[in-house]
């Protein structure tokens, strides 16, 4: 990739737990897939420019503000942004506001690695909307 070039499939992972982001950054790596990783809902919307990503994997749960309040918030400008929630809070009220605010998936911690990774591989494969 050219320097300063953005990858074609970049994915954003919002979680305040660094150990779960380096293993999740890991494990995309691992499969191909570029990352760029954010310790707070803030962190990502000061720092990030969400139409450079292609999905979102938000923890639900963080210190500040929450991955479904993130997700709320970022769908009035960003409607197509495919948004995974992996949480360790997989109770049937979440899973609910999640999958109603317009989330591709929900998976409880742990999560099953196989179908995190063909939930993105399908992602992939998607054209680019716009």
């Amino acid at each position: 990739m050219a320097c300063g070039a953005q990858p074609d499939f970049l994915i954003g992972v919002v979680d305040d737990d660094i150990s779960f982001r380096e293993a999740l950054e890991g494990l995309l790596g691992s499969f191909g897939f570029e990352t760029r990783c954010f310790g707070s809902a803030e962190d990502f919307l000061q720092l990030a420019r969400p139409a450079d990503f292609r999905c979102l994997i938000l923890d639900v749960q963080m210190t500040g503000m929450s991955g479904l309040d993130l997700h709320d918030k970022l769908r009035a400008s960003h409607p197509d942004l495919p948004t995974i929630f992996i949480t360790s809070q997989d109770d049937l009220r979440t899973r609910v506001r999640a999958l109603d605010g317009g989330a591709l998936a929900v998976f409880g911690k742990p999560f099953d690695r196989e179908a995190l990774i063909s939930t993105v591989e399908g992602l992939r494969r998607r054209p680019v909307a716009g």
